[in-house]
């Protein structure tokens, strides 16, 4: 508790056990405990309306956003702005208040559900009281932050929904339940093990709420070649993951002269037929979001950021970061409204006209378009060679990219698997491998990249599909094997479904989650066979028998 703050939710986190004085993706001190206010305000007003629920009591939809923002603003490297924070807790303990006014049954309520202040001083001296280490036990900790970075993760998928005009009230009602228990403190061990299961379950509701979002709002993904070149107009970079967002920006960049390109996690809005129709939506500029430095400089031009994952940018470029919905940096506009609502980006677009056009810093394509509708297509001729023997194994790489070295691991693991192998693929961690030249089987990619990390519910329902194909029973049957990067909260609740869904012996690297104490971890290993990553060469032997 005498630390400056304490962080250990992403897989970067100071010597894989916490950051203390400053975090690694760059958070102050200072932040990192208004973050910590935010999720224990957010924890009381959940109990709150938990409590409504109960007694019959209809909690306005706002109430709910609300709340799945506050855990989606405090995801790693979404935002970093304290005002964002302070007003963040404001609003929550004035919606909380309003609440309480309206329940009849205020007996046993936490403290989280009855404390209040409209004073920024008492903020700060609350939240040094309520981090991760006012949990005492260890294991107790571990499973409460495990959920609690579920929910976070969680909160991405249903943002991102919501945005769309989709809800599911019992999702909304189970992150608030889940939340409020988070705070009995007679919960055991054994009764968060059962909770973090549920989180999972929940979280493969969250992912399908999501899909039927997008691909009813955009179509189904189909195989697209994507241009990484440049070309001489003007342009706007788009980062981030909100899909909403960059089709209101391509709405009103049209017949502007402006082109736009995606970044990072964006890349995938190429796949989406409603999206790939908008003609100055050109092309894939740069690599994953932690080179962001180096190619948001070269870029010239202004940068959307959707959500996370934002790298503090430098001096160079700032005036020209702009940021919306849960993101944030001091000092960046931002464009206020819940990513669903219309915003005006005219700001943006004049700007960009100003910029000479962007720096080429590759040339050619790559492939992807590979989600569930897509892959159900090429069923037959992936069967056939499955049977042939043309394809004998499967691997899941999905996941997060970032800076450590030892990340190269999944490019030369990539680089090893044998010419018999085929890679799925959903997140940035296809970065580390989507543009090497590792051929095709028989006409199909040996890298299928279903999309975004918020696309990795596609994976799961591929792998639900061949197993239903080949008449398997358990789902472990299959020639798949999963060998998973991580690096913030989506991962988790990513890891949290697959285990829900059965999914045994995933590897997950390239460090197990500082979280995890030793005990949680033993529990993970022994009934889920989840284990790190070695050597690139004993690990292909683990994995191909």
């Amino acid at each position: 508790m005498e630390n400056a703050m304490f962080c250990y939710q992403c897989q970067e986190t100071a010597g894989c056990t916490g950051c203390t004085k400053v975090g690694v993706c760059g958070k102050k001190p200072e932040t990192a405990r208004m973050q910590d206010l935010l999720i224990y305000t957010s924890k009381g007003l959940s109990e709150v309306t938990t409590r409504l629920r109960k007694e019959g009591k209809e909690i306005e939809s706002d109430v709910d956003f609300l709340i799945t923002l506050n855990l989606f603003t405090t995801i790693t490297n979404a935002n970093f702005d304290d005002d964002v924070f302070y007003d963040r807790v404001k609003m929550t303990l004035k919606v909380k208040n309003d609440l309480l006014n309206k329940l009849t049954n205020k007996e046993n309520l936490s403290e989280a559900a009855l404390w209040t202040s409209e004073d920024e001083n008492e903020f700060d001296k609350k939240a040094m009281t309520v981090g991760v280490l006012a949990t005492e036990n260890e294991d107790v900790r571990s499973l409460r932050e495990l959920i609690t970075y579920g929910l976070k993760g969680m909160s991405a998928y249903v943002k991102h929904a919501n945005a769309l005009g989709f809800n599911d009230v019992s999702v909304n009602a189970f992150m608030q339940e889940t939340l409020a228990k988070l705070l009995d403190n007679t919960l055991t061990a054994d009764e968060l093990v059962a909770l973090t299961m549920e989180t999972g379950k929940f979280g493969v509701n969250g992912m399908a709420l999501l899909d039927k979002a997008n691909t009813t709002t955009y179509g189904n993904p189909e195989i697209t070649k994507v241009n990484i070149g440049v070309g001489t107009n003007p342009g706007i970079l788009v980062s981030g993951h909100d899909l909403k967002d960059l089709e209101a920006l391509l709405i009103q960049t049209e017949g502007t002269g402006v082109d736009v390109y995606t970044h990072s996690e964006m890349l995938p809005a190429h796949y989406y037929p409603h999206l790939k129709k908008y003609k100055h939506l050109v092309g894939n500029y740069g690599n994953a979001w932690w080179k962001q430095k180096e190619e948001f400089e070269s870029f010239n031009g202004p940068i959307l950021m959707t959500t996370n994952c934002i790298v503090p940018p430098k001096d160079s470029y700032k005036d020209r970061l702009f940021t919306t919905g849960a993101a944030g940096y001091p000092g960046c506009k931002h464009f206020e409204g819940f990513s669903g609502d219309k915003k005006d980006f005219s700001e943006i677009i004049e700007l960009a006209k100003k910029c000479p056009a962007p720096t080429e810093i590759e040339t050619g394509s790559i492939i992807g378009g590979f989600a569930h509708e897509q892959v159900f297509a090429l069923a037959d001729k992936v069967i056939d060679a499955v049977k042939s023997g043309a394809i004998k194994k499967f691997f899941v790489m999905a996941g997060c990219d970032g800076r450590a070295k030892s990340r190269n691991y999944y490019t030369e693991f990539a680089q090893a698997l044998p010419k018999d192998a085929v890679i799925l693929t959903a997140g940035c961690a296809k970065y580390k491998y989507n543009k090497l030249d590792l051929g095709d089987i028989g006409g199909i990619p040996r890298v299928l990249d279903a999309g975004q990390c918020n696309d990795s519910y596609s994976l799961a329902l591929i792998a639900l599909k061949l197993k239903e194909v080949f008449g398997l029973d358990d789902v472990n049957e299959l020639p798949i094997a999963y060998n998973i990067a991580w690096y913030e909260q989506k991962a988790v609740i990513v890891l949290l479904s697959l285990l829900y869904l059965g999914v045994k012996n995933i590897h997950l690297g390239p460090t197990l989650p500082a979280f995890l104490s030793p005990n949680v971890a033993k529990v993970l290993v022994d009934t889920f066979g989840i284990a790190g990553i070695g050597t690139v060469e004993d690990d292909l032997k683990i994995f191909l028998g």
